[in-house]
């Protein structure tokens, strides 16, 4: 993608080890799509004691608002790469692909 070079990694270091973020808006999307199975899981569990059924249901509303996020998330992205192309790249609109997320 033209213009992705200008960004600059997360890098987070671990002990001897470091974690290495590139590709910033795809790490977000699969870190809201893992938090948006997690709550619906967690709320399903809970459905099966009526005790927890309160707390299931604000689980399943937190994993409904995720859902939200995930198009903010690629409408963040779609901008991010226009303004990056009008800035210093051809005047193209970027190609929707399968590694949209």
């Amino acid at each position: 993608m033209p213009g992705s070079g200008s960004q600059r990694p997360l890098v987070v270091h671990i002990g001897r080890e470091e974690l290495v973020v590139r590709r910033w808006y795809e790490a977000l999307s699969i870190a809201n799509d893992t938090l948006i199975a997690l709550w619906f899981i967690a709320g399903s569990i809970m459905f099966f004691s009526s005790a927890w059924t309160t707390t299931g249901t604000w689980c399943f509303l937190l994993g409904s608002v995720e859902l939200l996020i995930r198009p903010v998330i690629r409408l963040t992205r779609l901008v991010h790469v226009r303004r990056i192309r009008a800035a210093g790249g051809p005047s193209t609109q970027p190609a929707e692909s399968s590694t949209d997320f």
